[in-house]
C-alpha cells in the first residue's frame, strides 16, 4: 500500500474512534469515505459514528439517506442475531450443551464496539469435539440442516476443518457454523480448544450463553485474519482487533497476560502479526513492532497491500498480487502438501467438469 493509503486507513480508524471528525468532512470527503466504508464492509460502523454528529440531522440527502439506509440494515441483522442466539441455545439446551459463541455474535452478546453498525451472514459457535455428533443431532431437530452434501465436500470437513458443513435454517435461512476447533486439524498449528472452552465466560444477561474470554477472544480474532486469509473483510477484521485490544489495555497485567496465553496456546505468529499491521494501518497502541527479516517484509509488502478496504482509491499495482499470494499462504498454513495438492485438484476438476445435481434433476423430469 502506498503512504496515502496507509493515511487513508489510518484516518478511517481515527474517524471511528471520534466521530465528532466527521462533523468538519466536504461533501466530496463524505463521497470518498462512503465508497471506502461500503468496500470495506463497514459502511454500518460508519453510520453509527455519524449519530454521533452534531451535524448528522444536516447531512446532504444523498448521504444522509444512505447512510439511514445502513443504520437501519444493521439494527435490523442486530435484532435477527439476538433472536437466533436464543434459537440456538434453547436447540442446544436439549442435549445440555452450552451456546459459546465465536467472532460478531460474541462481540454483540459481550456489547463490544466492534458489533456497533456490523454486517453478518452466519453465526460461529464452539462445541467440544466429543459432543459434535449431540450438537448436530439437536440443530436438525430445531430446523437446521447442512448445507453441503457433496460426499468430498462432507469428508473434507468432518475429517480435515475445525467446522462440520455450515447448517441453514430451513425457515428463516439463517447459517451457523458449529466448530470444535479454531484452526483445522490439519493446520500447522495447534491450540487447544479445550483450554478455550475451559476459560470462556458465560454472558451475564443471557442465561446457557457463553463467550471465549475477553483474551482469547483477541487471539482468536487475530488468528482468523492472519491464518484463515479471508481478506475482502480484512480491514473490518483489523478493526475488531484494534477495539479488542484497547478494551483489555487497561488491565494491570496486560499485555503481558496476552503474550502469555497465546504461548500457551501456540497463537504467537498470528498475534504478532495482529499486533504489526494493527499498529502500523491503524495506530493501535500495541507493543512496537519488531524488526524486518526478509520473510517479515514479504509478508508486510504483500499485507500492506490487502489489508486495505479493496477499492481503486487505495490499491497499487501489486495488490492483486499480494491477494494472490495471501490466499496461497492461508492454503499452505491450513493443510500439509500432499492434501493441499489433492484438495486443490479436486476443486479445480470440479469447476472444469461439475458433477449433476440430483436434486436439480429431480425436479427438472426426464
Amino acid at each position: 500500500m502506498s503512504a496515502a493509503g496507509i493515511a487513508h486507513c489510518k484516518r478511517l480508524a481515527s474517524l471511528f474512534a471520534e466521530p465528532q471528525k466527521l462533523d468538519v468532512l466536504s461533501v466530496t470527503e463524505w463521497d470518498t469515505l462512503i465508497r471506502i466504508a461500503r468496500r470495506g464492509n463497514t459502511l454500518g460502523k460508519l453510520a453509527e459514528c455519524a449519530q454521533h454528529t452534531t451535524l448528522n440531522t444536516a447531512l446532504p440527502g444523498a448521504i444522509g439517506n444512505t447512510l439511514q439506509s445502513a443504520l437501519t440494515l444493521s439494527h435490523r441483522q442486530e435484532r435477527a442475531i439476538r433472536w437466533e442466539i436464543q434459537c440456538l441455545r434453547d436447540a442446544l439446551a436439549d442435549a445440555d450443551i452450552p451456546l459459546v459463541l465465536l467472532k460478531g455474535a460474541a462481540y454483540l452478546a459481550r456489547g463490544i464496539p466492534a458489533a456497533k453498525g456490523r454486517l453478518y451472514s452466519d453465526v460461529d459457535i464452539l462445541v467440544p469435539l466429543e459432543r459434535i455428533s449431540d450438537a448436530e443431532s439437536s440443530l436438525m431437530k430445531a430446523g437446521w440442516a447442512s448445507t453441503h452434501h457433496d460426499a468430498y465436500d462432507q469428508r473434507y470437513y468432518r475429517e480435515w476443518m475445525h467446522e462440520i458443513p455450515p447448517m441453514k435454517h430451513w425457515r428463516r435461512g439463517t447459517v451457523v457454523d458449529v466448530h470444535h476447533r479454531i484452526l483445522p486439524r490439519t493446520a500447522q498449528y495447534d491450540p487447544d480448544p479445550k483450554r478455550m472452552l475451559a476459560a470462556a465466560d458465560p454472558v451475564g444477561d443471557m442465561p446457557g450463553v457463553f463467550t471465549l474470554s475477553a483474551i482469547d477472544m483477541l487471539l482468536h480474532s487475530a488468528t482468523h485474519l492472519f491464518h484463515e486469509g479471508e481478506l475482502p473483510n480484512g480491514f473490518r477484521d483489523l478493526l475488531d482487533i484494534d477495539a479488542l485490544y484497547r478494551r483489555l489495555a487497561a488491565l494491570p497485567d496486560f499485555p503481558a497476560s496476552l503474550h502469555t496465553r497465546a504461548k500457551e496456546l501456540e497463537l504467537t505468529e498470528p498475534l504478532a502479526l495482529a499486533l504489526r499491521y494493527a499498529h502500523r494501518l491503524l495506530g493501535t497502541p500495541s507493543d512496537k513492532p519488531a524488526g524486518s527479516t526478509p520473510r517479515q517484509k514479504m509478508l508486510d509488502w504483500m499485507y500492506l497491500r490487502a489489508l486495505h478496504p479493496h477499492h481503486p482509491l487505495l490499491d497499487t499495482a501489486g495488490a492483486p498480487a499480494a491477494r494472490l499470494g495471501l490466499y496461497i499462504r492461508a492454503h499452505w498454513l491450513r493443510m500439509p502438501p500432499h492434501l493441499l495438492a489433492r484438495h486443490l485438484g479436486r476443486k479445480a476438476w470440479m469447476r472444469l467438469f461439475p458433477e449433476p445435481d440430483p436434486q436439480l434433476e429431480k425436479k427438472e423430469g426426464p
